[in-house]
């Protein structure tokens, strides 16, 4: 297993799915997309499964993708579309999707707990939980914003879930960072605690003393009942983002941000 993301499950079938690369506050490689994927769906496999919680190393859950996955997007700006508008056979969700869609395919309740930030991929991560147990201190947001893109990781699937559709909007638009106070009140956590892998462990191993099926059809009643399909949502998401990526306004978006100026946007 690479260790940039890594795997427990305990005597209960308790599995920890933990970001692990702490020196860059567990940001995302382009191999953490591929990792998480592969883990998620080797989990649907796992004999004994009772819950799955994601984490992060070291006391913070994730800042999101690094940097660096900018300029390796720019390299292969034509594959990385390709990529977008082109999921793999068999697969409603593409490449970039999946990592945070698997974890509602899962037939197990699954538990962020949220340390530090948690921003922009991240935070679609943790929304591709079924419940978030965030510290005090957290700090999340739906970051892509600030980047000139939209959030495409299957944000249509969960978001639309959670708050109102007004909510939703100005979270994508602003990017703005919400206290963990802030996020519980408009739903986007589920409670906030000051030790949120402790409370995540708790409710996990609660949820390992139930019937799974009853647990599993829970899960999927919710997950069916709302909403546009899976394919639908999630192809819109990558056509939106295919258009955005590369384009003049969305590099002057990451340039503007990263030399901390207004943005200087072409109209139209």
């Amino acid at each position: 297993m690479n260790d940039i993301v890594t795997l427990a499950i305990d005597g209960q079938g308790i599995a920890t799915v933990t970001l692990n690369r702490p020196e860059k506050k567990n940001a995302w490689s382009l191999d953490t997309f591929r990792v998480l994927a592969e883990i998620g769906e080797g989990l649907k496999g796992q004999e004994g499964l009772r819950a799955v919680i994601l984490t992060g190393a070291d006391g913070c859950f994730s800042s999101g993708i690094d940097l660096a996955v900018f300029g390796e997007f720019a390299r292969r700006m034509d594959d990385i579309r390709a990529q977008m508008r082109n999921p793999p056979p068999g697969e409603v969700a593409n490449h970039f999707q999946k990592p945070v869609t698997v974890w509602a395919e899962l037939q197990v309740p699954v538990i962020a707990a949220i340390e530090g930030v948690c921003f922009g991929a991240a935070m679609q991560l943790a929304l591709g939980a079924d419940f978030r147990i965030a510290a005090p201190d957290a700090r999340l947001s739906i970051m892509e914003s600030r980047w000139g893109l939209i959030p495409d990781m299957g944000i249509s699937r969960s978001l639309p879930k959670l708050v109102r559709a007004d909510q939703a909007k100005e979270l994508m638009m602003t990017a703005k960072i919400l206290s963990a106070g802030e996020a519980l009140e408009i739903g986007l956590l589920t409670r906030v605690a000051q030790n949120p892998l402790g409370a995540a462990q708790e409710m996990a191993q609660d949820l390992a003393t139930r019937n799974p099926a009853a647990l599993a059809g829970a899960k999927t009643l919710v997950e069916q009942a709302w909403l546009m399909d899976a394919a639908q949502s999630l192809s819109l998401e990558a056509l939106l983002q295919a258009e955005i990526l590369g384009s003049p306004n969305q590099l002057e978006a990451v340039m503007a941000t990263m030399q901390k100026r207004p943005g200087n946007f072409q109209k139209g």
